[in-house]
């Protein structure tokens, strides 16, 4: 298959036509939907700690604002691109309407490495970067968040910038920031506890043991790295894990804080003595009950989905199956649980923060993460409840429910002039 046609782009344009399709949506309406509202490019100069200047690459989505503000992460990578952007922009206006949030889905991106930068190097550019769309964003209009290789000290800086050109603080125009500067309790972990949120939620729904359940995760990072802990803490027996540099694997199950511990003494949870090494990718074919992809999109595909030995797969990453793989996966009868669904536990909390910073009210962590799970079980049984009376899938589903939700409310709104 070309690149072209597994480009997250057409990924995430094949996902709306094939929910248009199913449910019947007016071709005006779906005509809107296949286009971001905007879309921003910016060159970013940076003066590098040796004195030469460096010029990079990024950009700001917004893909549909007719719910509300525009909302979604800046990531920081080499291979960020516009097509990536684009689709994650589109799979954020979904994810919002999914969990039933008053946002519209926004992204952002970076083409850079950032450990390759001073931290220096790294505040210079990202106050450069806010500058440059800082016509765009704002608590009314778009509002920021973490993502790939950005941070709550990243979202810090933006807010600052934003704030100065103001003259006032305006904690409210990113989210995921530290608590010290309007950041909510309980954000760090949101994505991840939203996800075993919704695999328990799953396995309880299939009629299987949580304690008896084996799960692998792909991707040891922000969400991957917590979601391990916490899936233990549920009764699950996480035997698999990888990072970039490799995995690790133990039929018998992984020590949580052995690997925690592990992971911040060398970086990295390849070599860990407690399993079996290998390949990051290898992971995803190991036997096991539950599979997670966390780490970046297009990781199972039609190459590997036959492979895939795991009965439920619970996007945490966005994008991670490609539609050939659905569609072999579907045929198998592989539940998988969409990132649209499965991953909008960071929106959902970063909804949170931005609300209680318009208060300046704060909550407990426990009254977060209470509301959270709420949320997050109450769209899972919507998205179950459609995909049984459709027959269709668990993304099918979930896509259909956000972009119903999206085009009532441009419907509603109508088309100006």
């Amino acid at each position: 298959m070309s690149t072209e046609a597994r480009s997250p782009w057409r990924q995430a344009l094949f996902q709306l036509d094939q929910a248009a399709q199913i449910m019947e949506l007016p071709p005006n309406v779906h005509e809107i939907l296949q286009h971001p509202k905007r879309i921003l490019q910016v060159s970013i100069p940076v003066q590098m700690d040796d004195g030469r200047l460096r010029v990079f690459t990024g950009y700001r989505v917004h893909h549909n604002t007719s719910r509300g503000p525009s909302k979604g992460g800046i990531r920081y990578h080499p291979e960020v691109s516009l097509d990536e952007v684009r689709a994650l922009a589109m799979w954020m206006t979904w994810k919002c309407a999914v969990v039933g949030i008053p946002y519209g889905g926004a992204k952002g991106g970076v083409i850079v490495d950032p450990k390759e930068l001073s931290r220096g190097e790294l505040e210079r550019m990202t106050r450069r970067y806010a500058s440059e769309i800082l016509p765009l964003i704002g608590p009314e209009r778009d509002i920021p968040a973490p993502d790939m290789g950005t941070d709550d000290q990243i979202m810090a800086w933006i807010m600052d910038t934003y704030s100065m050109n103001q003259g006032y603080s305006v904690p409210g125009v990113v989210t995921g920031k530290p608590v010290a500067v309007g950041g909510s309790l309980g954000r760090g972990a949101a994505t991840s506890r939203g996800v075993v949120y919704v695999t328990v939620a799953t396995l309880k729904h299939l009629g299987f043991p949580v304690d008896q359940a084996r799960v692998v995760i792909q991707g040891y990072g922000k969400v991957g790295g917590p979601a391990v802990q916490l899936l233990h803490d549920q009764g699950c027996m996480v035997v698999g894990v990888s990072d970039v540099m490799g995995g690790v694997y133990n039929p018998k199950g992984l020590s949580p804080m052995g690997l925690a511990a592990y992971k911040d003494e060398t970086g990295t949870v390849a070599g860990y003595p407690g399993g079996e090494s290998m390949g990051s990718d290898e992971v995803l074919e190991v036997e096991t009950d539950v599979l997670i992809p966390a780490a970046l999109e297009g990781v199972i595909t039609e190459e590997n989905a036959e492979r895939i030995k795991a009965k439920l797969v619970v996007e945490a990453a966005n994008g991670p199956t490609t539609p050939e793989a659905d569609e072999i996966l579907h045929e198998r009868g592989v539940l998988v649980v969409p990132d649209i669904l499965a991953n909008a536990g960071g929106v959902t909390v970063s909804y949170f923060e931005w609300v209680q910073d318009i208060q300046a009210y704060f909550w407990s962590e426990e009254e977060v993460n209470e509301r959270l799970r709420e949320i997050m079980e109450s769209a899972h049984v919507e998205v179950i409840e459609l995909a049984e009376e459709k027959k269709a899938t668990m993304r099918q589903a979930a896509t259909m429910i956000g972009v119903r939700r999206v085009a009532e409310a441009i419907e509603t709104r109508g088309l100006f002039p």
